[in-house]
């Protein structure tokens, strides 16, 4: 009973909102999806993200402590001509045990290229595609998933819409303590997930710290192992990759930022690595927005800007994307809160889809540096055409249509004189 009553309590502060009050329009149903009775060794929540040049890692769980961690993948339907062997781990929650988690790297890889494969020597061929190594590539992006109605109906849109890459900026299950929400995300989202990347940072719904108890990020380092080793990263939390001409930085808003912070000189020393002949776009993701006209969450992200703007403005980094706040926003060019050609646009999408609805009321008037902002469920379409431009639009769920509400065409600075002006 005391556990229980602990877990409430927890439940309750994790959901609370630290900024002015505000109404939320009521939320689409949580999503329940019972536990299937397969056998204990069948492959579960499969997904995939990019692990390195030409090599991606697949990742998935079973109940079986005797099942092997391997992957069978090849060209042909059926056809494997090639085997990787991974790594496991597990973990413990109070009185949840997950199952056997399992990532597995194969590669090398052709680029742009589709892949038959298995997981753990049974269980149902999934098939992948590979990035494309030059422009055009197109990213899919939504932030602040759950496991609503309206999670569903973003799913769906974005599996409409042909992309290579999807960028999370944090907030995935809403699992919040339930373990076993965990569980069911994974196989909610495994049929996009198992077939494109996902590239995922942490949101503050993944901390599940309990004080003297639990360490934060147990449950999400555990399940979503993301590339951080092979960008020189010492925490899975931040990290970068690279994939077609764009350098996509991943950093943690609930690791230390601080500028004595391991984070700080990781980001500091993998912006000094950047070559913009070779990645003419730069982008940044996290989860709590430096610009938000949205009266939720209002100044969260205040003391990571103060800390680590001026790197990215200093690195010109074309486009940031954020979360946290459950409505969309768009920027003009912007730095240290003013309009300046040379900073960046700044998106927030936290309108995936979670169980806590819309943040429906806006700052008045609205800010000179916010262009477009509207409290809708919806996801964001990221196609980069070539070094100098990319097509960025909107799509609100709308009655379970995809209306696309707002787009814009970008020049990135390495085109606009920006990067020939960096100061030292």
């Amino acid at each position: 009973m005391k556990l229980k009553l602990i877990l409430t309590v927890l439940m309750v502060v994790s959901s609370t909102v630290t900024s002015d009050d505000y109404v939320r329009p009521q939320p689409r149903k949580t999503i329940h999806l019972p536990w299937d009775s397969k056998l204990s060794s069948f492959p579960q929540q499969v997904h995939v993200s990019l692990a390195g040049d030409k090599h991606m890692r697949v990742t998935w769980i079973n109940d079986d402590k005797s099942a092997p961690s391997v992957v069978e993948y090849g060209k042909l339907s059926g056809r494997y001509d090639a085997i990787s062997e991974g790594e496991t781990t597990s973990y413990s929650y109070l009185l949840y045990s997950s199952g056997k988690i399992h990532h597995a790297v194969i590669g090398p890889l052709e680029d742009n290229s589709v892949y038959f494969y298995r997981c753990g020597g049974q269980g149902p061929e999934l098939q992948l595609k590979t990035p494309p190594a030059q422009f055009p590539i197109s990213f899919a992006v939504a932030g602040d998933l759950g496991q609503t109605g309206w999670t569903k109906s973003t799913l769906d849109h974005i599996e409409q819409c042909k992309y290579d890459v999807h960028l999370l900026p944090g907030d995935l299950s809403y699992a919040d303590y339930l373990q076993n929400r965990w569980d069911t995300f994974g196989r909610l989202v495994q049929p996009l997930a198992s077939a494109r990347p996902w590239m995922v940072t942490q949101g503050n719904h993944e901390v599940e710290k309990i004080p003297l108890l639990k360490d934060g990020f147990v449950s999400y380092n555990s399940r979503w192992k993301m590339p951080f080793e092979e960008s020189g990263s010492s925490s899975n939390l931040y990290y970068s990759f690279e994939v077609a001409g764009v350098h996509i930085i991943m950093l943690g808003s609930y690791a230390d930022y601080n500028v004595y912070s391991n984070q700080y000189k990781w980001l500091k020393e993998d912006l000094s690595k950047v070559d913009r002949k070779k990645t003419p776009w730069l982008l940044a993701l996290f989860h709590v927005p430096w610009y938000n006209s949205n009266k939720a969450h209002q100044g969260e992200g205040g003391d990571m800007m103060e800390a680590m703007e001026p790197l990215l403005y200093d690195a010109r980094v074309d486009l940031v994307l954020a979360g946290h706040v459950h409505a969309y926003e768009r920027s003009k060019r912007v730095y240290n809160g003013r309009l300046d050609p040379c900073g960046a646009v700044h998106i927030t999408i936290g309108d995936g889809g979670n169980r806590e609805g819309l943040a429906a009321e806006y700052i008045t008037p609205q800010p000179m540096w916010s262009e477009f902002r509207e409290a809708s469920f919806g996801h964001g379409e990221l196609k980069i055409v070539n070094s100098s431009h990319a097509f960025w639009s909107w799509h609100r769920n709308d009655d379970d249509e995809p209306v696309k509400s707002d787009d814009i065409w970008l020049t990135s600075l390495v085109n606009s004189g920006c990067v020939d002006q960096k100061t030292s």
